[in-house]
């Protein structure tokens, strides 16, 4: 009996950060082995092999659902984007590749200087047994708001730090 072939999954999910710009936000994303302070469900994540901020970089990452290395494949600080592949995990990640990009907004502020600005999360992967698509992309959803609010925070904090609120 031939095996039966699946198409492959696409998502993506959107966070808005009102109070922060691409510039700011972009460290958090750029520094790939820091996932341990950002996702929700992760608590270990360091580096493999390769080189800090160069595809090819390797983190390995443990957490609720179990562990996964994951390898850099292009990284664009220029246009706040990278992307990166699962290789091997133990909870049934197959094929997948995500993008994160950080994205201006259109909004402008009482300064006339833009504020704000999008994470956006997407990804292509092979259908995860089971488990439906749209449940999968209520996670991918969930954690980027997480992130965000991570991030928004960690900000605010560096700002209190430094008298600049």
């Amino acid at each position: 009996m031939a095996e039966e072939t699946q198409p492959k999954w696409k998502g993506k999910a959107m966070a808005v950060l009102k109070r922060s710009t691409p510039d700011q936000i972009w460290p958090f994303l750029e520094e790939f082995c820091n996932l341990d302070r950002l996702f929700p469900d992760i608590h270990t994540c360091y580096r493999v092999e390769g080189s800090p901020g160069q595809p090819g970089l390797v983190r390995h990452c443990i957490g609720q659902f179990g562990w996964a290395n994951e390898k850099l494949l292009t990284i664009d600080p220029t246009n706040w984007s990278l992307s990166y592949q699962v290789l091997e995990n133990n909870f049934g990640l197959n094929n997948y590749v995500a993008t994160l990009k950080v994205l201006p907004t259109a909004t402008i502020g009482d300064d006339g200087k833009p504020e704000g600005c999008e994470i956006e999360w997407s990804f292509i992967t092979d259908p995860i047994q089971d488990m439906k698509l749209e449940d999968f992309v209520s996670y991918v959803d969930n954690t980027v708001q997480f992130m965000a609010n991570k991030m928004e925070d960690a900000l605010n904090a560096q700002m209190q730090r430094s008298g600049m609120s």
